[in-house]
């Protein structure tokens, strides 16, 4: 499709331990580069929503435990499936804000409770992810962007060790405001360049 990943990582998950990841969520590509950069054997927790989407859709299915969000009954067996899968050593992804921002002018929407609930009740740690591009690269509009590079950070993990689901709200904030302020100084950045590069023309 034309994109390149450009991986940065502050640290580098071990293979016989399992991982929660969590990348914010911007673009239908997000899937594919989570995939591409992986180096352990995960699954995604993802919504129904996405399998409709032609070929797309087909892959999807193969590589997640479907969510239906208006289900209560699928929301509670969708913790369950992802046990089991933490249970077998295998690393889950979740997006925690659990939707694409419809608001252009969204950084970061607010992260859903799951992902650090099960990290905690697994004792995982948290693998934050910046997905900087995927949104300007391909986003849900169909036929914007183009291809280029795409860039991703690996954050420092953060450990669950000890933490109880008390805590869980605090390490939801602690992962938000790491990516969101990631997100928000990159816009700083190139806000800057372009008016350094207006003032040279």
């Amino acid at each position: 499709m034309g994109f390149k990943v450009d991986l940065f990582e502050e640290e580098i998950v071990d293979n016989t331990k399992s991982y929660m990841f969590c990348p914010n969520h911007t673009s239908m590509i997000d899937v594919m580069v989570m995939l591409s950069v992986a180096r352990n054997p995960f699954v995604f927790v993802g919504k129904k929503e996405l399998t409709k989407i032609p070929i797309f859709g087909f892959f999807y299915k193969r590589t997640c435990i479907i969510v239906d969000r208006s289900n209560s009954k699928s929301r509670l067996a969708v913790f369950e499936a992802a046990r089991k899968r933490l249970s077998n050593g295998l690393d889950v992804c979740i997006f925690p804000e659990g939707l694409v921002p419809d608001d252009e002018s969204i950084v970061l929407s607010e992260f859903k409770n799951g992902a650090f609930r099960l990290a905690i009740e697994h004792q995982i740690p948290i693998v934050p992810m910046t997905f900087y591009d995927c949104k300007k690269r391909f986003s849900y509009t169909f036929f914007s962007g183009k291809p280029g590079k795409l860039r991703v950070k690996v954050h420092s993990f953060l450990s669950t060790e000890g933490l109880t689901l008390k805590n869980s709200d605090a390490l939801k904030k602690q992962t938000y405001n790491l990516i969101y302020n990631e997100l928000v100084n990159d816009l700083k950045k190139k806000i800057t360049f372009s008016n350094i590069s207006k003032i040279k023309k």
